[in-house]
This record gives C-alpha cells, structure tokens and sequence, in this order.
C-alpha cells in the first residue's frame, strides 16, 4: 500500500523540508498574511504542503531573485509570474536530484 501523505508537518519538519530556520518561519508568518499555518493548544505550530511551497517560493524570491525587502517580497508573491514558478520547480527538481547523487555517492564508497 502506498504511504499517504501527511496532512499537517511540525515546525522542526516544516524547518528542514525547506531549509528556513525556525526563528524565520515566525517572522514570515508575521509579515507574510497567506502564510498562516494551524496552532494547537499549546502553541505549537503545523503547516500544509502549501505552506510549504509558499515557504520555498519567498526563499527562492529572498535568495535566488536577490529580492531582499518585504514589500518587494510581497510584490513579487502577488504578481505570480510563471516564469519565477518555472524557475522555482527547475531548482527544486535539481536539489532532489543533488541529493539522491549524494546518496548514490555514499553508496559506492562503502
């Protein structure tokens, strides 16, 4: 049976799927409005899949378009141009493809 996937992801998930700290989650989620994950009672913070890829798509705004100003950010987000979401899937295909070499890599040296 396939596994399922998960509905909700903790924040430390959250954090290594897509390689932003923790500390940054929380202030995106103070200045990014449609990134809104659920809260149980006790705080705790869980997100979707598409918080997720909103997650990655302001990290490669932030970091790969060199995009650095909140607003400018917010811009960006709101003109959802195909081109940055084509860019985006690219570099998200090559990081899983970097990571199964690395794994082949360890593979063969054992």
């Amino acid at each position: 049976m396939a596994d399922l996937e998960k509905i909700y992801y903790s924040l430390r998930e959250t954090e290594k799927e897509t390689g932003v700290p923790a500390s940054t989650l929380r202030f995106w989620e103070r200045e990014f409005t449609e990134l809104n994950p659920r809260k149980d009672g006790h705080g705790n913070r869980y997100y979707t899949r598409e918080d997720q890829e909103l997650i990655k798509r302001i990290k490669y705004i932030r970091d790969d378009l060199h995009i650095t100003r909140i607003e400018a950010i917010r811009r960006e987000l709101r003109s959802n141009t195909k081109h940055s979401d084509e860019r985006q899937a690219a570099l998200d295909i090559l990081l899983r493809v970097k990571e199964e070499l690395c794994e082949i890599r360890k593979m063969i040296k054992q």
